[in-house]
C-alpha cells in the first residue's frame, strides 16, 4: 500500500458552479416527486414481470412490486392535491400496477400487511364525503374486509 494520497477531486470553476446553481433554481420539487412516481412505476412493472412474455422467463417479485406500489401511493398523496388534473396517467398506471400486485401476491387479493411485511397497505379513510359512492350503498364484502383497494374510496 502506498502512503501517497489518493487522486484530488477535480474543482469546480465558477461558470460550472453558477450553471449548477441555476439548474438548481430551475427544478421543483413536484417535477422531481412526479420523475420518483413515474420511476417506481416503472421498476415495479419490471420487478412484477408486469406485461412480460413468458418467453423472457422475468420472475415476479411480489415484494419489490409491493413496496414499489406502496411508495408511489404515498407521494402520489403529496402532489394530487396540487396536481390532481395532471396526474390522471399516473394514477391509471398505478392501478394498474396495483392490480398486477394482487394477481402476483395472492391469486386476486392483496394480503394484508403483517410481520413479514408482505403486502401493500391499506389506504387511510378518505378526509372527505363519507357517504357512499356511485349507489352501490356501501362497500362490498372484499371492499369491507380490506382485501381490495378502490381508488378514490
Amino acid at each position: 500500500m502506498s502512503d501517497q494520497p489518493g487522486p484530488e477531486q477535480p474543482q469546480m470553476t465558477e461558470e460550472e458552479m453558477r450553471r449548477l446553481e441555476a439548474e438548481l433554481d430551475r427544478i421543483d420539487v413536484d417535477d422531481v416527486i412526479l420523475q420518483t412516481i413515474v420511476s417506481l412505476i416503472n421498476i415495479g412493472a419490471r420487478k412484477g414481470a408486469v406485461g412480460a412474455p413468458p418467453e423472457l422467463g422475468l420472475q415476479a417479485d411480489p415484494v419489490q412490486l409491493g413496496i414499489a406500489v406502496d411508495a408511489a401511493r404515498a407521494l402520489l398523496a403529496v402532489v394530487e392535491p396540487r396536481h390532481g388534473d395532471k396526474v390522471g396517467p399516473i394514477r391509471d398506471a398505478l392501478s394498474q400496477l396495483q392490480l398486477a400486485y394482487a394477481q402476483t401476491a395472492g391469486g386476486g387479493a392483496a394480503p394484508q400487511d403483517g410481520p413479514d411485511g408482505g403486502g401493500i397497505r391499506q389506504p387511510p379513510a378518505p378526509p372527505s364525503d363519507p357517504a357512499p359512492q356511485g349507489g352501490q350503498g356501501g362497500a362490498g364484502e372484499a371492499q369491507r374486509s380490506g382485501r381490495l383497494w378502490v381508488p378514490g374510496q
